[in-house]
């Protein structure tokens, strides 16, 4: 169970659409820390690389980590210029990204999304099938 008391890992981003590579990111911090704090950022709209509401993304990340679904947290939030803290508070910022987690693309995950469900591929990015994002994410 989710817990507000335990130190937890914070882990941001725009998911659009949430993929292997941000599943990847998931699983190396959920081992780390036990429990993570999803920062949906609400980018709808925001420019093209942003097809999908917070509510299809919110969809998308419970599908496609169910099975870790008392490990983490959704939390909505405004689309992010600038992350900023002060003194040493007790926290690491941490990046995690491998070689094979770089190779995945958001970005040509909508364009072949785009070509294969049409205009409205950013509803049925949500309702595919793990196979399925996982046959875009490889048509690099």
């Amino acid at each position: 169970m989710f817990s507000w008391k335990k130190k937890t890992s914070i882990f941001i981003g725009r998911f659009q659409p949430f993929h292997q590579g941000h599943k990847r990111i998931f699983l190396k911090t959920l081992k780390n820390s036990g429990q993570v704090a999803i920062l949906v950022m609400d980018s709808y709209k925001i420019g093209r690389k942003n097809p999908l509401k917070f509510q299809y993304v919110k969809k998308m990340i419970n599908k496609r980590l169910r099975a870790y679904k008392k490990k983490y947290i959704i939390i909505k939030i405004p689309a992010v210029k600038e992350v900023v803290y002060g003194r040493k508070v007790g926290f690491k910022v941490k990046r995690i990204l491998d070689k094979k987690t770089g190779k995945i693309s958001g970005t040509n995950i909508r364009k072949f999304a785009k070509q294969v469900y049409g205009v409205n591929y950013g509803k049925r990015l949500v309702t595919a099938k793990i196979l399925d994002l996982i046959k875009l994410e490889n048509k690099r």
